[in-house]
């Protein structure tokens, strides 16, 4: 082993490489920093991960004990037991740092195996708080993050227009700026740090997902914290622990044995999920940790916020897709009677992704001879890590450190994997595990045929009875601004709910099973609820993935969604029933100015003149002014189906579909618009397209207005 000197050597040596990575990329020297990442984050993770690695090797010099380790991760908190006068009595970095840095009466006496209030207050907290403390509080503080990003950060109607706009026809951005302001770090954090979000999706949709490059960061920090996600980040997992804690532990009478065909669950799910992409079918947001806790925060304490806030009146209906929704969450919960944190032990897929990663682990768990096999570390591990001869189950082991706070003989510690020094006997007592686990192969055989079965044959049957986009009558949702083509958009959408959240006056609802499988749980617009707000661009702002393109507030503006039909069976004017004018009120309202009026129902005399005050004035859509966004829709809605009681649906509906909306993966919303106008004015004399005129129109509509280049008062700059 190497002495302290070289130890700091080494720490010095890996510093300065890691400060040449960071010097390289933030100066933009492009050969350098293609040679290490092409990423610029990546390469700042790289880099952290390599400061991290120094400390802890310079921490580790300075160890007092015979074996001397090159990386010393032991921040757990070791049992207390007797020591000699002078002798050190633990070298934990952890115990060391508290035995420094606190005061004398919060310190334990080793010589007498009195407790200090350290330890008794860890203590009160619970028996894992006591030998990992560490690990207790960053769960704490990643759970309390994912709350707080949950429902205050995307919680909309915090936001307040302002009182008065210094020019009255500049474009609203009062949603826009809210989340701005309150997004200190994103939003959909967590969702772009589970790795089988992104890698799912790009596997889908065959490109190239934003998200992936979170995910590589947080694999290459496990490189140094094996499954640490999992054992640290997780919110989900943290979760479970409560309801473990609250509600499983006391339920005895359902748990299961640790060696049973389950135990490799989440490997086939993970492979089954994957297949299922490589078909071009994503099912990873009903099974990856981070869509599954969303989804249920979504539609079981949503609602709780919403309605104690704001009222129960303004909380949608609950339909079949929140019923499986919730059953599902429930069910991950449960599998807790069986075994404690039985999802992440065995079934969570994103798990199985970090467990993959520990393959190119730099640290572990070691077993000191010193072990007198008393199995208090096998019965602490939360994640059934230790084998029965006390030695660690690499692919599972979180580096949590729970096994090394309760081991009596401090033979426990966490070193760079290669350390061999001083460890006990492997194999003492006997396991009986193979070289493919204690599982065996015909496990595996059987699990990984079922895998790829079941993920070809639920791609096939999600496929034959999904969403049918070859069929120009099927379903076509209504989907929010922004939003890549249909097909590219389920393959896309990992249905996490965070849009839902984010949107305000619940414009988008889940879809339920309309367009099979495929579409549960994607958003759609529900005009008749609300109307896409033109000061809201939050929905595409927090979708890990781009199924929902992340547009500033003057593209999204410019991105039709659907277009606006008016029904003249129904509606008023046009049946000759009254005057209304409520959608274009509400369409000018909103600065988008695209329903305009027609005269209709106008009486002539005996000469063919129109007499005064007969007809109606009825509304027309300009078709390349309408983006879709409902809010006409919900006007006509709320009031003459609502609270008139005059019609049994809106006269005006926002439908989607071939030449009724713009999908696209790349490019602006803006340019497509400034061509479209451009083609129009070099073709003068063609038919003009833009008005829905009915048959009945006694007189011919009037000329339309010129289109100006920037009618929201913008200015060229934002274009």
């Amino acid at each position: 082993m190497m002495n302290r000197v070289q130890q700091r050597v080494v720490a010095l040596s890996i510093a300065l490489f890691g400060g040449a990575i960071l010097a390289a990329v933030t100066t933009n020297h492009s050969i350098i920093k293609a040679i290490f990442l092409a990423s610029e984050p990546l390469a700042i993770t790289f880099v952290v991960v390599l400061l991290a690695t120094s400390f802890l090797v310079l921490m580790s010099s300075y160890d007092t004990r015979s074996t001397t380790r090159l990386l010393r991760l032991d921040w757990f908190v070791p049992m207390i037991r007797k020591v000699k006068p002078g002798q050190s009595p633990s070298s934990s970095l952890l115990a060391r740092w508290s035995r420094r840095f606190t005061p004398h009466f919060m310190q334990s006496n080793y010589l007498t195996k009195q407790r200090g209030g350290f330890r008794k207050a860890l203590r009160w907290l619970g028996p894992s708080w006591l030998a990992s403390p560490v690990r207790r509080l960053v769960q704490s503080i990643c759970l309390l993050t994912f709350i707080v990003l949950f429902f205050y950060v995307c919680w909309p109607y915090s936001a307040r227009p302002a009182i008065e706009l210094a020019d009255t026809s500049a474009w609203p951005s009062h949603y826009a700026d809210n989340l701005a302001a309150k997004e200190w770090i994103p939003a959909e954090t967590f969702l772009i740090i589970d790795p089988l979000v992104s890698l799912s999706t790009a596997v889908a949709s065959r490109s190239w997902v934003w998200s992936l490059v979170s995910a590589a960061a947080i694999l290459i920090v496990c490189v140094l914290i094996p499954r640490g996600f999992c054992g640290y980040m997780c919110p989900l997992g943290t979760t479970i622990d409560l309801f473990d804690w609250a509600i499983g532990s006391q339920v005895k009478r359902f748990r299961v044995a640790d060696d049973g065909w389950w135990v490799h669950i989440k490997y086939y799910l993970l492979a089954g999920t994957l297949v299922a992409a490589v078909c071009g079918v994503l099912v990873s947001g009903f099974f990856a940790a981070i869509p599954v806790i969303t989804r249920g925060m979504l539609f079981i304490v949503d609602p709780l916020q919403s309605g104690v806030v704001r009222g129960w009146h303004l909380v949608p209906s609950f339909n079949s897709g929140h019923f499986v929704s919730i059953a599902m969450f429930t069910a991950v919960l449960g599998l807790g009677i069986f075994r404690p944190r039985f999802w992440c032990k065995y079934v969570c897929p994103s798990g199985a992704v970090f467990s993959l990663g520990n393959l190119f682990r730099a640290t572990e768990r070691k077993v000191e001879s010193s072990c007198i096999h008393c199995n208090k570390c096998v019965a602490v591990c939360p994640f059934d890590a230790i084998k029965p001869d006390f030695t660690t189950r690499t692919s599972d082991c979180t580096l949590c450190q729970t096994c090394g706070g309760v081991c009596p003989t401090h033979a426990i510690k966490f070193v760079e994997r290669w350390n061999v020094v001083e460890l006990k006997l492997a194999d003492d007592p006997p396991t009986q595990e193979t070289a493919l686990g204690r599982r065996g192969f015909l496990s595996l055989a059987a699990g990984s045929s079922a895998a790829i079965v079941g993920g070809t044959g639920f791609a096939a049957v999600t496929k034959a009875f999904g969403a049918n986009l070859d069929d120009p009558n099927a379903f076509r949702p209504v989907r929010p601004p922004g939003s890549v083509p249909e097909r590219e958009f389920l393959e896309m959408c990992i249905r996490c709910g965070e849009c839902f959240k984010a949107c305000p006056n619940n414009v988008l609802q889940v879809e339920q099973f309309q367009q099979g499988l495929e579409g549960l749980w994607t958003p759609m617009v529900v005009a008749d609820w609300a109307g896409c707000e033109s000061s809201c661009n939050a929905c595409g702002q927090v979708c890990p993935t781009g199924a929902i393109r992340a547009l500033p507030l003057f593209e999204k503006k410019a991105a039709r969604m659907g277009l606006a039909i008016v029904n003249e069976s129904t509606c008023l004017p046009f049946a000759g029933r009254e005057a209304c004018d409520l959608c274009v009120q509400e369409c000018n309202a909103a600065g988008y100015h695209a329903i305009e009026y027609t005269q209709v129902g106008t009486d002539v005399d005996d000469l063919g003149q129109p007499v005064d005050g007969t007809g109606y004035l009825a509304p027309v859509v300009l078709a390349d002014q309408c983006v879709g966004c409902g809010l006409c829709q919900t006007r006509c809605y709320a009031i003459n189906v609502k609270e008139r009681r005059l019609l049994d649906h809106s006269a005006i509906i926002v439908e989607a579909g071939e030449g009724k909306e713009d999908r696209l993966m790349t490019g602006s919303y803006v340019k497509r618009r400034q061509a479209e106008r451009s083609e129009k004015a070099s073709t003068p004399t063609a038919p003009s397209t833009d008005y829905f005129i009915p048959d009945t129109a006694p007189v011919p509509a009037p000329t339309p207005p010129p289109i100006e280049d920037d009618p929201f008062g913008l200015g060229t700059e934002a274009l």
